[in-house]
């Protein structure tokens, strides 16, 4: 049972890290927690479902399907809410405010469009299942973990070995110097946010998948822990996003053990209490909150 419990918790982990870097990659570049990511990750999970049951695509095509579409969302909330306001000289408690608003246009928007009522979601990656030891292994979460690995393994590529993520670091650090020196600062903060949306899309598409249920409140709660995950590894810092994900999961799996299922819902918010009062920079953060990684 509890070897169970922990895997599972692993799995939940892992789609809370793929949502924790969505939070982290927005706020290395312009120091600005995106509340919009968990309606986003709804949006992605959404596109999965119109690609799979209404346009009956395959499950590679759908997810590249929704990949796209939940990508182009992401950027639009850029360009038409943040952009104009950073132009502006806008404060950050300003954005906040906007992307927050934003968050319940597109679970509204979702809610007119595909109503209010859970749906069902195909089944993905159903090769059947089997036991490694006493625990349980569906081939869902065998992708679901592959998924994350690979995708979170490209992103510390880009992000470390490209002309791209150097880009990105050099905005984080300096936004005016960088664009004198010939960094399309405009283009790179859109693809962050091209990148952000593609990671939530996935997690939507693989966690509706996972639990064969789509709803528009399901980025709710998704997100705020995926937040807390963040926090806990110390938003910014990608490969802290991915170890807070995973604490948060198994912290989540133990919770449910030993207090009941009813009391795990709890854990994340009482850890991201916690290290808000302890260390508010999180496990790998600097104390210095100016300061980019």
């Amino acid at each position: 049972m509890l070897s169970q419990q922990i895997f599972n918790g692993l799995i939940l982990g892992c789609i809370y890290a793929l949502l924790a870097v969505g939070y982290s990659l927005v706020f290395g570049i312009l120091r600005l927690l995106n509340m919009s990511h968990g309606a986003v990750y709804t949006a992605g999970a959404f596109m999965g479902l119109l690609g799979a049951s209404y346009l009956h695509m395959g499950a590679v095509p759908t997810i590249l399907f929704a990949m796209l579409l939940t990508g182009a969302v992401n950027v639009c909330i850029n360009r038409a809410v943040l952009q104009p306001l950073r132009e502006q000289g806008a404060a950050n408690i300003t954005m906040l405010i906007s992307v927050t608003g934003v968050s319940y246009i597109i679970q509204n928007t979702l809610m007119l469009v595909f109503g209010s009522q859970k749906l069902p979601f195909p089944k993905v990656f159903d090769f059947g299942s089997f036991r490694v030891g006493g625990v349980l292994v569906t081939s869902i979460q065998v992708m679901i973990v592959l998924v994350t690995v690979v995708l979170l393994g490209a992103l510390g590529l880009i992000t470390k070995h490209t002309r791209t993520g150097l880009a990105m670091r050099c905005i984080s650090q300096n936004p005016k110097a960088s664009n004198m020196v010939g960094i399309d600062v405009r283009w790179i903060i859109s693809f962050t946010f091209i990148v952000s949306g593609i990671c939530a899309a996935i997690a939507g598409y693989m966690v509706s998948g996972y639990y064969q249920l789509v709803y528009f409140t399901m980025g709710t709660t998704a997100g705020l822990k995926a937040f807390a995950a963040a926090v806990l590894g110390g938003i910014g810092i990608l490969s802290g996003s991915v170890v807070g994900g995973i604490l948060i999961g198994l912290c989540e799996a133990l919770a449910t053990v030993v207090f009941g299922g009813e009391y795990s819902e709890a854990t994340a918010y009482v850890i991201l209490f916690l290290v808000l009062l302890i260390k508010p920079s999180g496990l790998f953060g600097k104390d210095d909150v100016d300061e980019k990684v």
